[in-house]
């Protein structure tokens, strides 16, 4: 038997055993992280060099981008190294850290997504308080909340888990580090406080959803109202982007945590962590972008501004030679 004092390396889940399919795998998950990188990287920069974005809802989405960004360098870069080097081992402190900060950005973002739903509700419902209830040190307190309080929940179950004797041998049955697998490699019944804990995250995370739900009625009961089509349309294509985003959110972590166990295989964890953990900082700022024309009209200029320094200093460089 071993315990957690032993144990110096973990074994994750590998996608797949022959050569061929590692290299995919590894190509697969290369294309998916850049293009992450590359949609919130752009949202990012247009939000912080362009003064018209300059307001709560793209504060808060650089908040977010911020977050999708940090979630997926933590799981993805290991897993490509892994099936590049033909290799399933992670330290025991690197998986405690991939732990800690894939719980922490994943908990924060939820939270900054739960504001987003209170900053939407706000800009339809209460339009004359807009100004005074999501003014610029609330956003930032708001947002600093957010990142506090997934921090702090993050803290707390790190360290429980890790605290926690290991003697079911060192074998993640997953492609990253997470604390569900960690707790089937406990042997003490001391775990049943880390799942106390987890049943207490599960309420506050239901507090949220009914929160979000509740402002989205209250959303589209004032849109309903609106008299003109234009107007209707115009606060839906605000609404639309952030509520694609939660569902996405939402609905994969559903599927991931509360699938029956009867259902349950290694196979199908494996896809639907990926679900969860991969496609939504890759997909978001897609779903932000698509509807929305103020991003794509900043990110143009920007592209356009770009290029043509490009320009000038090709015609430099050419008068100059």
């Amino acid at each position: 038997m071993s315990n957690s004092s032993s144990i110096t390396e973990f074994l994750l889940l590998a996608f797949a055993d022959t050569r061929q399919l590692q290299l995919l795998h590894f190509w697969l998950f290369l294309g998916i992280y850049l293009a992450a990188l590359l949609g919130n990287g752009l949202i990012i920069t247009a939000v912080a060099c362009d003064h018209r974005l300059h307001t709560p809802m793209y504060f808060f989405l650089l908040n977010l981008s911020l977050l999708d960004l940090g979630s997926i360098s933590t799981t993805v870069p290991q897993s490509m190294a892994n099936s590049l080097w033909d290799t399933r081992a992670i330290s025991y402190r690197g998986c405690a850290a991939q732990v800690f900060f894939f719980v922490f950005f994943i908990a924060a973002e939820y939270c900054v997504l739960t504001i987003m739903a209170y900053d939407r509700y706000v800009a339809i419902c209460k339009p004359l308080h807009y100004g005074t209830l999501l003014g610029s040190r609330a956003c930032v307190h708001m947002a600093a909340a957010a990142w506090a309080s997934g921090f702090l929940y993050t803290l707390l179950h790190t360290a429980n888990t890790f605290s926690l004797p290991l003697c079911k041998g060192n074998a993640v049955d997953q492609f990253f580090c997470e604390i569900p697998q960690i707790l089937k490699l406990s042997c003490s019944r001391s775990y049943l406080r880390e799942v106390g804990l987890l049943v207490l995250s599960a309420c506050l995370v239901f507090g949220c959803f009914v929160f979000i739900l509740f402002s989205y009625v209250q959303i589209f009961r004032a849109v309903l109202r609106i008299s003109s089509e234009q107007g209707r349309h115009k606060a839906f294509s605000k609404c639309l982007p952030h509520l694609a985003v939660v569902s996405l959110f939402i609905s994969t972590a559903v599927f991931a945590y509360l699938k029956p166990s009867s259902t349950s295989s290694p196979s199908l964890d494996l896809v639907v962590a990926v679900l969860y953990s991969v496609v939504p900082p890759a997909v978001n700022p897609l779903l932000y972008s698509m509807r929305n024309q103020e991003i794509k009209d900043s990110l143009w200029k920007m592209m356009n501004r770009c290029f043509s320094e490009a320009i000038k200093c090709l015609f430099y460089s050419a008068d100059h030679s």
